[in-house]
């Protein structure tokens, strides 16, 4: 076995496109948005998301449609959005389906129970949001969700996790 410090299946940086590229300059913050239903749960890993000020506020996300998370998102309607803290990015890995996790993600980290869904202990923050479209539109691969904040909850000890090329910040 040989262990590499880069990841051996991507493309050398000038063999990916430019728009690849151009977001990967970009720090994006790492998050997981969780749903449950009476004994099923599920989760995805989350960072193209924006905050939208208004009433009510929104959280706005590129979500995979294939994802199973998101059948149970639209199901429930409601989610929890874990803003991950620093050191979580095996948590991340778990949950964007990249990395072995023997039992399921939720086997990674401590979680604990909300009305909105499943709470990540020593995230930077949470907030439960309600599902807004129905029928999302497609962004590049992409569905555009718009979920209203519903609550939010921040722990201002712990530092927020960032994915910036390719690596956790």
């Amino acid at each position: 076995m040989t262990i590499h410090d880069t990841h051996p299946f991507l493309p050398a940086p000038e063999r990916r496109g430019l728009a690849r590229r151009l977001r990967g300059l970009l720090p994006a913050p790492v998050s997981i948005w969780t749903s449950s239903s009476g004994t099923e749960r599920d989760g995805w890993t989350i960072s193209s998301i924006l905050v939208a000020d208004g009433e009510p506020p929104e959280l706005v996300a590129l979500v995979d449609e294939d994802c199973d998370w998101w059948d149970l998102f639209r199901v429930t309607r409601v989610a929890t959005v874990n803003v991950l803290g620093a050191g979580q990015g095996q948590i991340s890995d778990a949950f964007a389906r990249v990395a072995p996790s023997p039992g399921g993600p939720f086997r990674s980290g401590e979680w604990q129970t909300s009305s909105h869904g499943p709470l990540l202990r020593g995230a930077a923050a949470w907030a439960g949001v309600s599902l807004l479209t129905e029928k999302p539109e497609h962004s590049g691969w992409g569905l555009l969700v718009r979920a209203a904040l519903d609550w939010i909850k921040i722990d201002e000890g712990v530092v927020a996790l960032e994915h910036r090329k390719g690596r956790y910040r």
